[in-house]
């Protein structure tokens, strides 16, 4: 008789590569780069700055503070910009969700897209957490270089990640991999191990992930805007479950039948263009001149460039008869949109609408959104005679990593059969090539913020440190997040 070769084999195997090498990356990776840092403190400053802009939206607070009305915690995380202090899992959603509301900070263009900066939810409450326990504690608390660090390292998984893997093809949603980041981050902040690193990168990726549903027609709707929050607060409850001792699953990624790859990745494993560094952090996309999705930023510059040749020509959006955009693959298939849009988060993903505000009024704001603008009839006249054209070159350009280029391009033809001539913009003014440019827009859209929410003194008391680099790394976390309490 021979022998049964049917059985399964229960043997555990060694972990994936992919969540070694994230491990490996956090633990031991030594970020050098100057330039990482200075720019991970301006990420800082600008994603803080778009949460306070955020709570001046009540659809976005309603949304925050303890899950259980009164609930405060002693030498919990505080959030800033409000008076809760809360457990990290909840302070993580909280700064989650208000740093990504208005779809205003960082962003990241690869095959997958993303904001990077969303990893800050779980990376500042876990980091504000541990640095008050440990001051009662009489220990040393953890510094705003610990932060500016994990940020760093934060945004290289997600991004690195993102090159190459493009999780939207799939239908996933991009904040799969903020969870996997924030988790990766905040596990060695914790302390955790190599063993239990690699445990809750697996507790991460064996997790349901987010469908992109909720930001596609017909059904975009606000969850877009709190699902990194989500992502970010989830990461944290499962690193801290790993650091309890909970197991892993090794093979989590790459299992037959039930792993990853081929329960949700159409059986194909991921593959990578360069190693872990401090790569996307030096080379992150702020948004500084508008609250739009990042593939437009360049249509809206040309748009408000028209607007002003509009005004010097003595024409009007009437004398209009079509506007073409010359564009690459991905704004088309995110952003191009046609058809009644409902609520903010569908406007703000239609390209069509992000150029018809600004040659209507010379200007692109988060309020622009709402309905009270949005209901101004002359912006769905404008949208309907707004067609988009893909355009290979732009979309080679936006591929290659020496350019990463997301180029738009605005044909004006108006009903007397003349037309203006095309205006081009290639890099948005919070690209890397325009970075010199971008700082100080960047610091002056901080200042604005900042000024949404403080007296003039507490302002004041936040940039002195916040614009000074030796003096933020060197502060501690808590004491820094102190500021920004009201």
């Amino acid at each position: 008789m021979s022998a049964d070769t049917t059985h399964i084999s229960n043997v555990r195997p060694q972990p994936d590569q992919v969540l070694s090498d994230i491990a490996d990356y956090v633990l031991n990776y030594t970020i050098h780069s100057d330039l990482a840092y200075e720019t991970a403190r301006n990420c800082l400053i600008d994603t803080l700055g778009c949460g306070l802009e955020a709570l001046e939206y009540p659809a976005c607070t309603k949304l925050l503070g303890p899950i259980v009305p009164g609930t405060t915690v002693p030498h919990g995380a505080k959030v800033p910009g409000t008076q809760f202090q809360l457990d990290p899992v909840q302070a993580a959603f909280n700064i989650g969700t208000m740093i990504r509301w208005l779809d205003f900070n960082d962003t990241w263009l690869a095959a997958e897209w993303g904001h990077p900066s969303d990893n800050l939810g779980g990376i500042l409450a876990t980091a504000d957490w541990l640095s008050r326990t440990a001051v009662a504690a009489g220990k040393a608390p953890l510094t705003m270089h610990d932060v500016l660090t994990a940020m760093i390292k934060a945004h290289e998984i997600q991004g690195c990640i993102a090159l190459e893997n493009s999780f939207n093809k799939v239908g996933l949603d991009h904040v799969v991999l903020v969870k996997v980041a924030s988790t990766a981050v905040v596990a060695h902040m914790l302390g955790l191990n190599r063993d239990e690193i690699i445990n809750a990168l697996s507790l991460a990726w064996v997790d349901g992930q987010s469908l992109r549903t909720y930001r596609h027609a017909p059904n975009t709707g606000s969850r877009k805007s709190w699902a990194a929050g989500d992502a970010t607060s989830r990461a944290v409850r499962l690193a801290l479950i790993a650091q309890t001792g909970e197991m892993g699953y090794p093979s989590v990624l790459s299992a037959k039948t039930w792993g990853f790859y081929d329960v949700l990745f159409k059986g194909q494993p991921f593959k990578f263009q360069r190693p872990y560094g401090s790569y996307v952090m030096e080379n992150v996309l702020f948004k500084i001149s508008f609250p739009a999705e990042f593939h437009s930023q360049t249509a809206v510059e040309c748009a408000m460039q028209i607007h002003e040749t509009l005004k010097q020509t003595g024409k009007s959006v009437d004398d209009i008869k079509r506007i073409t955009i010359r564009t690459h693959e991905a704004c088309i298939r995110i952003i191009d949109k046609k058809g009644p849009l409902n609520n903010p988060a569908d406007r703000d993903h239609c390209i069509q609408y992000m150029v018809a505000v600004p040659l209507l009024f010379g200007r692109l704001t988060a309020a622009d959104y709402e309905d009270s603008v949005a209901h101004d009839p002359r912006i769905d006249e404008l949208r309907d005679k707004i067609v988009c054209v893909e355009d290979s070159t732009f979309t080679t350009d936006y591929h290659n990593p020496e350019k990463r280029a997301i180029a738009n391009a605005l044909k004006v033809e108006f009903n007397d059969g003349t037309a203006l001539d095309e205006v081009v913009c290639e890099y948005p003014i919070g690209h890397k090539r325009r970075r010199e440019d971008g700082i100080p827009l960047l610091e002056a859209k901080f200042r604005t913020n900042l000024a949404r929410r403080f007296p003039e003194k507490q302002q004041q008391r936040i940039l002195d440190v916040s614009l000074n680099q030796e003096q933020l790394e060197t502060m501690p976390v808590h004491e820094y997040v102190d500021l920004y309490v009201i």
